[in-house]
């Protein structure tokens, strides 16, 4: 007591005053406006550096999935099988004359490859060797050097197109002063390798044409000797097509022997005229004045599948697929297992025991029975995406179901839960309003979680080949991973980079975001960001 007595005798005499009588007490008005559940759940999610950083490469992916398949011209359909495996091209890097994305990759022959690359440099005009920049080995065997994939594929093989089209492709060289068309080589003077015979590359005079190894011959300053098909006056029209459009340079008419003679630029067969179309030029040609598809020229952003598919359209509708197919799932999991987990863990008992049991079955069951089974019972016909979807939904909601029952037994029994019990509060209102928000926070991360799992097992099947989701305008992520993967042995491993690089930041993102959503959600550190 004494030591009470010395405490408040330290109290200043002027801190005692009489109340007044008139006028009125109250406390004073707060200086702070009050912040709602959501506004305090969005102040800690921005303090967590990870989950806003994970939140912006989700957006970014997702924006990259629905923005790109408006603005690229491909799509999952199409494909060249001529530019199959081309390398990642972009034209920023190709104006800036870097050594990297520029449409072309380090290649390594012999003299007779380095050769057959020179010979299509030499009668295109190309750099089918960038620069012509080269290095030789000391042995002289090897020859390295930056090989252009697109100019590179040269001519390809001898076409047959109708005549309308012949005299088209005539007609757009002389507006456009392009040449499409190349003098052709005659039947007989072609390699008589099966493999060689129709190849439209080799144009120019072999050491020997039975030979397994087709080596050009070359004039005493290096050059490519051409082997191109004269003809004379007489014999065009006959087996020779009519051709007045540009010739290649410094061919107008050749003097040999006093008699007069030109290259013939497409041979009379059944079904129309047979050339030598270069492939680069011909692709511009075919898209711009006959498909007219919004196609300028061969340039892909992250290359060419082994089917001559744009890897960067197919990744933005592979991904878009993927985002949709997986919001939908998850979803119909989250409003199947909140109902089922709330009601089994919120009354708990036999019913709880009973609503159990079924989700234990169901959850027993393989997936990969539950896809092979639909599979056989819905028939070919159904849309895989179909088969996926319901494959998924069968059991997808149990782990939602559990989660909810665990957060329902964890808060249905707190003081606040039994004062509005008592209070006369209906059970579903003290479900929802109640027991299911303080929950929240852990059922949220969960959903946000099913998303990319989704896409991870989706992109598993489509991996495996159990499901095949490429059709039409529908591909996914797992397709072009499963096609990267024989790409790699064929040195072309941007093939599966760039699907596998998109799957990977999507993992990451939402693991980082769903731990920001939960940490947010939670009631318990409401305040914690003041």
């Amino acid at each position: 007591m004494a030591n009470t007595t010395n405490k408040y005798e330290n109290i200043p005499v002027e801190k005692f005053n009489f109340a007044k009588k008139s006028g009125s007490l109250h406390d004073k008005k707060l200086s702070t406006k009050p912040v709602s559940y959501f506004q305090g759940a969005f102040r800690r999610f921005a303090k967590n550096k990870g989950a806003v950083v994970g939140g912006i490469v989700i957006l970014v992916l997702v924006l990259f999935a629905i923005l790109v398949p408006f603005f690229t011209p491909f799509t999952p359909a199409y494909y060249d099988m001529t530019y199959n495996y081309v390398t990642p091209k972009n034209q920023l890097f190709v104006d800036a004359g870097i050594d990297f994305w520029d449409g072309c990759k380090e290649k390594e022959a012999n003299y007779v490859g380095f050769l057959k690359d020179q010979a299509i440099a030499q009668e295109t005009g190309r750099e089918v060797i960038k620069r012509n920049e080269y290095t030789v080995s000391e042995d002289g065997s090897a020859y390295s050097y930056r090989y252009n994939t697109y100019y590179g594929v040269g001519f390809g093989k001898y076409k047959i197109i109708p005549l309308e089209k012949f005299k088209a492709i005539q007609q757009y060289q002389l507006e456009t002063g392009k040449q499409v068309l190349y003098p052709i080589v005659e039947v007989s003077k072609r390699p008589t390798l099966e493999k060689n015979k129709y190849d439209a590359n080799i144009y120019y005079v072999t050491q020997d044409p039975k030979a397994k190894t087709i080596r050009p011959k070359v004039d005493a300053k290096g050059n490519i000797i051409p082997n191109y098909w004269k003809y004379t006056e007489e014999t065009k029209g006959k087996t020779v097509a009519e051709y007045n459009s540009l010739r290649i340079e410094g061919e107008n008419g050749i003097t040999e022997n006093g008699e007069t003679y030109y290259y013939a630029y497409g041979r009379i067969v059944d079904g129309g005229i047979e050339v030598r179309a270069e492939y680069y030029e011909y692709y511009i040609y075919e898209h711009t004045v006959e498909k007219k598809d919004g196609i300028s020229e061969p340039s892909f952003l992250f290359g060419t599948t082994d089917t001559g598919k744009d890897i960067f359209a197919c990744l933005a509708y592979g991904a878009r697929f993927s985002f949709i197919f997986a919001t939908l799932v998850a979803v119909a999991n989250f409003l199947v297992g909140v109902i089922w987990g709330s009601i089994s863990g919120y009354y708990g008992g036999k019913i709880d025991l009973f609503m159990e049991r079924i989700a234990e079955i169901l959850g027993a069951v393989p997936t990969m029975i539950v896809i092979t089974l639909l599979k056989y019972h819905m028939g070919g016909n159904t849309p895989q995406w179909l088969v996926l979807f319901i494959a998924f939904f069968a059991t997808g909601w149990i782990g939602m179901a559990h989660t909810t029952r665990m957060q329902f037994y964890r808060f249905k029994n707190q003081e606040y839960v039994l004062a509005a019990r008592t209070l006369g509060a209906r059970d579903m209102r003290i479900m929802f309003k109640h027991i299911f928000p303080n929950g929240l926070g852990t059922i949220v991360t969960s959903v946000a979680l099913v998303i990319p799992a989704m896409i991870y097992s989706e992109t598993s099947l489509s991996y495996l080949g159990i499901i095949n989701l490429e059709a039409g305008s529908i591909t996914s992520v797992g397709t072009l991973i499963a096609a990267g993967q024989k790409s790699i042995t064929a040195d072309a491993a941007f093939v599966a980079l760039f699907p596998c690089v998109f799957l990977v930041l999507l993992m990451l993102s939402f693991n980082l975001f769903g731990n920001g959503l939960r940490d947010a959600f939670n009631p318990s550190l409401r305040g914690s960001e003041e």
